[in-house]
């Protein structure tokens, strides 16, 4: 008995640790006094100044077009490589899969310079364009981790009897392999557009003066001092992925009912 009360108190820390700092930022987006010591009344004053911030509605604006961007190139990018990773011998794709790997296990701010070089290197001016090819190149490996296991739960004879009965190579993949990827194609663009949107490092080293993304805009808003609107921002971002969330985890159970 007292082990089992034990399992929930320890549960029930993890879970205070986790989400008190976040209730808390909550809290102070809906306080009308400035200072953090107290409690100065409920108001959406921060809200409104947050709306009316231009700096801050055209971070959001480049960080969504960038992650929108990134995440449909890297995953066409992602999902072609996959199908030829797929057509190698089992020894060349052990091989490619295990560079396709590295950018994932290696460190950000190693990526981040290194394409800074690079971007150096090749005279290219920083701006827009840096942060999406930078985005995009990692965010390819994650579109292949997400699609090569359904490549290798595919019937290759499926696709092969597909050609027999007439269709071309055209037909058979769109018709038959590509709704057995769709998925894993899926899963591989939500995470490419949530790591472009959560990604600080890498934007850091390869964006140019006059852009900024959320992420490097609050950076540098904070470097200032936290101000009130910043509270409103990160309990909108919360808010937000909460809500994706909760509509993930609801759509397969609706349709489990149906």
């Amino acid at each position: 008995m007292i082990q089992k009360y034990a399992k929930k108190v320890y549960i029930a820390l993890i879970f205070i640790f986790m989400y008190a700092p976040i209730a808390t930022l909550i809290v102070l987006s809906f306080n009308a006094s400035k200072t953090r010591a107290k409690w100065g009344g409920f108001t959406l004053q921060w809200y409104g100044q947050l709306f009316s911030n231009r700096d801050i509605m055209q971070a959001l604006s480049n960080t969504l077009l960038i992650a929108l961007l990134s995440a449909v190139t890297a995953t066409l990018i992602g999902t072609i490589a996959s199908l030829s990773i797929q057509g190698m011998k089992r020894r060349h794709r052990a091989i490619f899969m295990g560079i396709t790997n590295i950018p994932m296990l290696n460190a950000e701010i190693v990526t981040g310079i290194s394409l800074m070089l690079l971007f150096l290197t090749v005279r290219a001016k920083f701006g827009f364009y840096t942060i999406l090819l930078s985005h995009i190149t990692f965010n390819i490996p994650y579109v292949i981790l997400s699609v090569m296991p359904r490549m290798k739960q595919l019937n290759p004879s499926v696709y092969e009897a597909a050609l027999d009965l007439g269709a071309s190579r055209t037909q058979a993949f769109f018709k038959v392999v590509f709704p057995d990827l769709l998925p894993g194609i899926l899963s591989g663009f939500l995470m490419a557009f949530t790591m472009s949107l959560d990604d600080f490092i890498i934007t850091h080293f390869t964006k140019g003066p006059g852009i900024d993304t959320l992420s490097t805009k609050i950076y540098t808003e904070v470097k200032k001092g936290i101000k009130p609107e910043m509270y409103a921002l990160s309990t909108l971002i919360f808010v937000s992925v909460l809500v994706l969330l909760i509509l993930v985890n609801y759509r397969p159970k609706a349709k489990d009912r149906t």
